[in-house]
């Protein structure tokens, strides 16, 4: 109802344009048709602004419930329905064929979420910003150790925050490093590994090698000794970023500093974002 409004508004308001413009076709009329067609377009323009902002307040769910503390979500049970809050800190790309998008959050107090298949239309999807705060209603879920939020109505709340990353390095291979998990992290000198199974790749496409340009970058990197399976998620990072670029740049026995989300599955599996040192 609202963007009908708006729409026979806008014709009403182009409408008066014309018939305040009179019939004179001489030179002097010029200057004033040039103005009308310019305030047609400016017209025309908040027209289609303000219907992303209908379409987008139409399609999102109100969710009045108060967000939970993120302690009160750590500890609330697997299924449980949970209310969080957040400002998106990245988002994955759309996938069109089933109308969502996976988005990373976290809020001032570090606590770190992950929206798995939040629904929106591509408008609403572009709208979707680093740093905006979004507040959800969903279930709480977790799929080979990465806690999720799924089935979620969800609404933009004011503000804005973008987290610094938290340096986890020597939280690898201990038991409070899932504790940081979702969260945007950085890992220091890490040394690249060998991965595959002639052990001379820096890396590969796909888990277990088998895939190509465009699919996901896996590769090992090295802490005291201990090594770890980092990933390079296309969705996230495709083959046009910089961090996709540099990971086939990659060298064995490289020593650097990465950025990223801390991704689960089956124990840690970063999404890495950034190579901050090399």
């Amino acid at each position: 109802m609202k963007k009908a409004l708006v729409i026979l508004l806008t014709g009403a308001i182009m409408a008066m344009s014309v018939a305040c413009g009179g019939g004179s076709n001489n030179a002097a009329s010029a200057p004033k048709e040039e103005a009308a067609q310019e305030e047609k377009k400016e017209e025309e323009k908040e027209t289609v602004e303000t219907e992303v902002v209908e379409e987008t307040a139409e399609t999102e769910m109100n969710v009045p419930e108060d967000p939970m503390t993120y302690e009160d979500y750590a500890a609330a049970a697997v299924d449980a329905e949970v209310v969080i809050k957040g400002a998106v800190q990245a988002k994955q790309a759309y996938y069109a064929e089933k109308g969502v998008a996976n988005v990373y959050l976290q809020d001032e107090t570090g606590g770190a979420y992950f929206l798995y298949e939040l629904p929106c239309t591509e408008k609403e999807y572009e709208l979707i910003e680093v740093g905006k705060f979004i507040k959800a209603k969903g279930y709480k879920t977790e799929w080979s150790g990465e806690v999720e939020v799924i089935d979620a109505i969800w609404q933009f709340e004011d503000g804005e925050y973008i987290a610094e990353p938290e340096d986890v390095t020597a939280l690898l291979g201990t038991d409070e490093l899932i504790s940081k998990q979702n969260k945007k992290v950085v890992f220091k000198g890490v040394k690249v590994e060998p991965i595959g199974e002639d052990g001379t790749a820096a890396f590969q496409y796909n888990w277990d090698g088998s895939g190509a340009e465009g699919d996901d970058l896996y590769f090992n990197v090295s802490v005291n000794d201990q090594t770890y399976t980092f990933t390079v998620e296309s969705y996230l990072c495709g083959p046009d970023t910089d961090i996709y670029k540099a990971v086939k740049d990659f060298h064995i026995g490289d020593v650097i500093d990465l950025e990223g989300f801390l991704y689960w599955y089956e124990g840690p599996n970063p999404h890495i974002t950034a190579v901050l040192a090399q």
